[in-house]
């Protein structure tokens, strides 16, 4: 186990603080002639609280934009899920390395499936959100990212 491990946790359970930081970095990012002290100000905290965590927080999309990403899929066994799965990542240019199947147990089959996200646009959330609306998707885990 590394020293100082990741987590992933939801942004409803991070403290406030943290979450005005990655605000700040983002109207840094859209608004280029705006410096820091006016940044932290618009959204609410002090330039040392932004300096504080700027360096150990980030959006879970920005940490595997351009990397490659394995996916757990629960899918219903149902004829067609699985390649509405692979046409929603082909819509997002999702670029699948890998694909493994199990064999359906109680009406449900897990998909394993590696994909490089470089040509991938839009934030992975936006991915993620896509493939959980996807009729018989039950539940999508991240595995691994590399």
């Amino acid at each position: 186990m590394p020293d100082d491990p990741y987590y992933l946790i939801r942004r409803s359970h991070i403290p406030e603080v943290i979450r005005k930081t990655v605000e700040v970095r983002e109207l840094l990012q859209r608004h280029p002639e705006m410096n820091v002290a006016r940044a932290a100000r618009q959204v609410g905290i002090s330039r040392s609280a932004y300096y504080k965590y700027k360096d150990v927080v980030r959006p879970f999309y920005t940490a595997v934009q351009g990397q490659i990403v394995t996916l757990a899929l629960t899918l219903r066994h149902t004829p067609g899920v699985l390649s509405d799965v692979l046409n929603t990542l082909a819509v997002f240019h999702a670029n699948i390395l890998t694909i493994n199947q199990s064999l359906p147990l109680q009406g449900v089959a897990t998909v394993i499936v590696s994909l490089d996200t470089h040509e991938i646009g839009d934030p992975f959330d936006t991915v993620w959100a896509a493939l959980r609306k996807v009729n018989g998707v039950e539940q999508v885990t991240l595995v691994g990212q590399g």
